[in-house]
């Protein structure tokens, strides 16, 4: 170990050791705290094991517990792997857990805490949220967007049928850069009315701006969902431990240099030069709301906050969702030849399937929820904060706790599932077989976690499902998948820093339509 590193080490050491004895020092809590490990080293074990949500659900496991709470520096974080417990989190204490938690990510993120997703509960979160839900995410306005959704959809299909034609037939798709071009697209269309910032690229693909715009985006996430210290010691921010500060700061500035220009001028057009005849995207929505007194409802940091919610908020489910669930149906060709069954069954081979088929496609949605449920995006949903004194499963939970619901430990819970790690679609189609009822990405027993639910719940859970079964189906219905030579298995791991595959998944696709159902590219 170098002198520095060893500096750095016993700076550390010492300084857990002092918060740790502060901890112990602390006022006795009202109630009996969740089971969980020795106070002394919660900390220290956080800053030295990489993959934390590895280790929580280790321990969880060898405590034999589904809550436990963890004291890192003077705050207490539950950790909840229970449908019973989940439900009482975002159900019966959905309001008491209502608030969100502080961190540098998500301050520079949501610019000072100016949108949904990262803001404290209150009457300003309450506003905004109230717009996403009434105005952004209303039927009027999907309705309004579906010829943008439907032209993407169409687009991807032609991308993908252009690859699979440009080489030999064992070329391999990157199927990964595949739904991202269309997800980055959709979400590019739906906000701000373009597909590109600047330049096109003609071959349907994402242009340099796109891909180092998507790649910020991935890497604001990752920094939001990662267990760093400065998250529980707030005077350590701004000293960049660990270079996850200077990794925000730098994603952040991206997606601003991609975002801002095109705000600028946007507000510039509404509210100096008269606007346009129609409101044709959320962006314009967001410029010409006004409050009760006539004026602009939102300034220019609100909006370009409220822009990137959108932006971190379409990408990152449907991308993970549909890969896996592509990886999972190559591995398991019987899945695979039932959904293309069902898809010549309700569909056909001469149209495109259209998001009005989603409620027909039960299958492919079971399919979806499997892979919701095996490979979430990440291991918890983002943290909810106690904004009081409160009880979960009959344990006290001290105001200014954080609560963390897992993703992970729900999805593969062996008391929720039979054969908890074993990819199988049916068990989503029970009492569904033979039966008009439709299977939904909604879980309100929260065996598992798509969308969340309750307060913090996701506004966006229509536009949700309909892009991530749309993209499936019709890269499905549009191409026959195989793995690549010499291949007889899809390896099925996940990455470090969050759960996608580690590897972007590589496939060859053949087309199985009429050529002339593959539209010409639109720019």
């Amino acid at each position: 170990m170098n002198p520095s590193s060893f500096t750095l080490v016993l700076f550390f050491f010492t300084l857990v050791l002092g918060l740790a004895v502060r901890s112990l020092k602390s006022k006795k809590p009202k109630g009996q705290l969740p089971p969980g490990p020795p106070v002394i080293g919660n900390l220290f074990h956080l800053i030295f094991n990489r993959l934390s949500h590895v280790w929580i659900h280790c321990l969880m496991e060898k405590m034999q517990t589904e809550i436990a709470c963890f004291r890192f520096s003077g705050i207490n974080v539950i950790t909840v792997t229970s449908s019973e417990i989940a439900r009482e989190v975002l159900r019966e204490k959905d309001e008491a857990l209502a608030d969100r938690s502080e961190s540098y990510s998500s301050d520079l993120i949501s610019h000072g805490y100016r949108e949904v997703i990262f803001s404290s509960y209150g009457e300003s979160w309450k506003r905004m949220k109230k717009v996403m839900t009434t105005q952004l995410m209303s039927p009027t306005m999907l309705n309004k967007t579906l010829g943008d959704r439907t032209l993407e959809a169409d687009n991807i299909v032609t991308y993908v049928f252009n690859l699979s034609r440009s080489g030999s037939m064992t070329k391999p798709i990157n199927v990964r850069d595949v739904i991202l071009t269309y997800c980055h697209a959709v979400m590019m269309r739906m906000m701000f009315g373009q597909r590109h910032f600047d330049e096109v690229a003609h071959d349907g693909g994402l242009g340099l701006k796109e891909k180092e715009h998507m790649d910020a985006i991935y890497r604001a996430l990752d920094c939001f969902y990662s267990f760093n210290v400065t998250n529980y010691i707030p005077f350590l921010r701004g000293w960049n431990i660990g270079g996850e500060e200077a990794e925000v700061r730098e994603a952040v500035d991206i997606i601003n240099r991609c975002n801002d220009p095109i705000i600028h001028e946007r507000m510039n057009l509404w509210r100096k030069k008269g606007g346009k005849e129609t409101k044709e995207d959320w962006l314009d929505t967001l410029i010409t709301l006004k409050d009760d007194q006539g004026m602009p409802l939102f300034t220019f940091d609100e909006i370009r906050a409220q822009c990137k919610d959108i932006n971190v908020a379409t990408i990152d489910n449907t991308m993970n969702n549909v890969e896996w669930t592509i990886a999972e149906m190559l591995n398991h060709p019987e899945i695979l030849d039932k959904a293309i069954s069902e898809l010549d069954m309700v569909v056909g081979k001469d149209r495109l399937v259209q998001e009005s088929d989603i409620q027909q496609l039960n299958y492919i949605k079971a399919c979806s929820r499997e892979s919701f449920r095996l490979h979430p995006a990440n291991a918890f949903i983002p943290p909810h904060r106690a904004r009081q004194d409160t009880t979960l499963a009959g344990y006290f939970i001290p105001k200014g706790s954080q609560v963390l619901v897992s993703r992970v430990g729900l999805g593969r819970n062996p008391k929720i599932w039979d054969e908890a790690n074993v990819f199988k679609p049916e068990r989503h189609l029970d009492g569904r077989v033979g039966s008009s009822m439709e299977v939904t990405l909604m879980e309100p027993e929260m065996r598992f976690v798509i969308f969340s639910t309750g307060r913090r719940g996701c506004a966006g859970t229509k536009i949700g499902t309909s892009m991530t079964i749309m993209l499936l189906a019709r890269l499905l219905q549009g191409f026959e998948w195989t793995l690549l030579n010499g291949k007889n298995q899809v390896e099925l791991v996940h990455a470090n820093s969050n759960l996608f595959m580690a590897k972007p998944l590589l496939a060859c696709a053949k087309h199985r339509l009429a050529p002339n159902l593959y539209p010409k590219i639109k720019i």
